[in-house]
C-alpha cells in the first residue's frame, strides 16, 4: 500500500513512554508508522501528559479544552467513575471538549504543508462526531475505532444509539476489537459491509518467556522460589472482576498456603478490594503495587505461575472489548485463567492456550487455578501455545496491516 497520511483523533493515550493508559493507541499508531505511513495523533490535554512533540515516528498534537483545572477529566479512564457512570465534572467537560477536539483537528487539516489521505477516530463516542465532521468539511474518508466502552455508552441511551448510527453511517471504514464488539456494532447500525474485527497485537519482545527477570521479581516481592505466584494486572474498575478472583484466591491458599496473589494497576475500586482481603484474612496473601509501568508490568506477568483475567460484565453492563493484558499473558506464555466473555473467546480456545471459566465464578476459577499450578506440563504447554498464537497472528505489525486494509477500503469507496 502506498504510504498515507493519516490523522487521528483519540481522547486516551499513554501520558508518557511506558504507562499504561490506553497503549493499545500508541502500539496502533506506532505500528502504522513502521509500515511507513505518517501518523499524526490529535489528543486531549492532561495535566500529567510528557510525551515529546514526535515519539516512536508519531507526531502529536494536545489539545486545550478546560478553562479551570477541576475540568481536565477527559479522556484518560478518568471521565467514568469505576467505568460504570460518567462523573459530573465529566458530563460538564464534554462540550468544550468536543468542540475544541473539532477545532484542533481543522488546525491540522488546515496547514498547508500537509494533505491528509483520511481521518481515523478512536472510539465512536465521543470522538467519532468531532472527527466525522471534520472528515466531512475537508473531503476525506473517515474510519472508526471501536474500543468497549464506547459501544456500551451507545447502549444505554436512544440519543446515543442515533449519533453512533449517523457516525457509522458517515465512515468509511469500522473497526470492532473482537467479534463480539462486531455484533453489537452492527446492532447499532454499523454496515456489515464496511465493519470489520481487527484484534489488537501485543510487543511479542517485550512481552517474553524470561526466567532471570522472574527470578528478579520474586526477590524484589520477597517471596520464596516455591511460592506458587497468581498475578492480574488490570485498572481496579468492576469490569476487571477482581472482587471474584480475591473470593476465588480464598480458597486456593487453603490448597497452597503459601501462594501470592498480585494485583498490579490503579483504579476507583482499591480501598474497596483492600477491604475485602482484610475482610478475607488475606492480607499477608494479597499485594496490591499500584501503578506499573509497561516494563513493570511485563516482568511482573513473565512471573506469574498463572496469569488471571478474571473480567466481567458489570452492573450497568460494561465490559472489555478485549483486555490488552490478556494478550501480553498469551505472549510471554504464562498460563492463562479468563472469563468466556467478550473478545476473550476469540483468541484463547479453552484447553489449548488456557482454561477459559465463566464470569463471576469463584469456584470455577479456583479449580482452574488448583489444576494449573498442581499439573505444570499443563500449564507449561498451554503457556507454549499461547505464545505461539501471538506470533503468528496477534503481532501489533499483524493488526497494522489489517487497518491498511481498512483504509484502503474507506479510500476506495471515498474515490468512487
Amino acid at each position: 500500500m502506498r504510504p498515507l497520511n493519516i490523522l487521528m483523533l483519540t481522547s486516551s493515550y499513554p501520558k508518557w513512554a511506558g504507562e499504561a493508559t490506553a497503549p493499545f493507541i500508541e502500539e496502533i499508531a506506532a505500528g502504522l508508522v513502521q509500515r511507513g505511513h505518517t501518523i499524526h495523533v490529535v489528543l486531549p490535554y492532561h495535566p500529567e501528559l510528557r510525551r515529546n512533540a514526535v515519539e516512536r515516528g508519531v507526531v502529536l498534537h494536545p489539545f486545550r479544552y478546560a478553562p479551570h483545572p477541576a475540568l481536565n477529566v477527559w479522556g484518560y479512564a478518568a471521565a467514568l467513575k469505576a467505568d460504570v457512570g460518567l462523573k459530573g465534572a465529566a458530563l460538564a467537560a464534554a462540550p468544550l471538549a468536543l468542540m475544541a477536539s473539532l477545532a484542533a483537528l481543522m488546525r491540522q487539516i488546515s496547514q498547508q504543508s500537509r494533505s491528509f489521505d483520511l481521518v481515523h477516530a478512536h472510539w465512536v463516542l465521543p470522538n467519532g462526531l468531532p472527527a466525522l465532521i471534520a472528515a466531512r468539511l475537508a473531503h476525506l474518508p473517515l474510519v472508526v475505532s471501536l474500543h468497549g466502552s464506547d459501544v456500551y455508552l451507545a447502549e444505554k441511551a436512544a440519543a446515543l444509539s442515533v449519533t453512533a448510527a449517523a457516525i457509522f453511517r458517515g465512515s468509511g471504514g469500522i473497526t470492532a476489537c473482537s467479534a463480539d464488539l462486531h455484533q453489537r456494532a452492527l446492532r447499532l447500525g454499523a454496515p456489515v459491509e464496511r465493519t470489520r474485527t481487527v484484534p489488537y497485537g501485543v510487543d511479542s519482545a517485550a512481552f517474553r518467556p524470561d526466567p532471570a527477570t522472574a527470578r528478579q521479581i520474586r526477590v524484589d516481592l520477597g517471596l520464596p522460589f516455591d511460592a506458587p505466584l497468581v498475578v492480574s494486572v488490570s485498572r481496579l474498575v468492576y469490569k476487571k472482576g477482581l472482587t471474584y478472583l480475591i473470593e476465588a484466591f480464598a480458597q486456593v491458599v487453603s490448597q497452597h498456603p503459601n501462594a501470592i496473589l498480585v494485583i498490579g494497576g490503579y483504579g476507583d475500586l482499591r480501598d474497596e478490594l483492600e477491604r475485602q482481603v482484610q475482610e478475607r484474612g488475606l492480607s499477608a496473601s494479597v499485594r496490591f503495587p499500584g501503578q506499573l509501568s509497561r516494563e513493570d508490568s511485563a516482568a511482573l506477568i513473565g512471573a506469574a505461575d498463572v496469569h488471571v483475567v478474571p473480567s466481567i460484565r458489570d452492573q450497568n453492563g460494561n465490559m472489555d472489548g478485549l483486555p490488552n493484558v490478556l494478550l501480553e499473558g498469551m505472549s510471554a506464555a504464562r498460563p492463562i485463567v479468563a472469563s468466556r466473555l467478550a473478545g476473550i473467546p476469540d483468541v484463547i480456545r479453552d484447553g489449548e492456550h488456557g482454561i477459559l471459566v465463566p464470569e463471576r465464578d469463584p469456584q470455577s476459577i479456583t479449580a482452574a487455578i488448583i489444576r494449573l499450578l498442581d499439573d505444570r506440563p499443563l500449564a507449561k504447554r498451554l503457556g507454549a501455545n499461547a505464545r505461539q498464537r501471538v506470533l503468528e497472528e496477534l503481532t501489533w505489525d499483524v493488526a497494522a496491516l489489517r487497518f491498511e486494509q481498512v483504509y484502503q477500503q474507506a479510500l476506495e469507496q471515498h474515490d468512487a
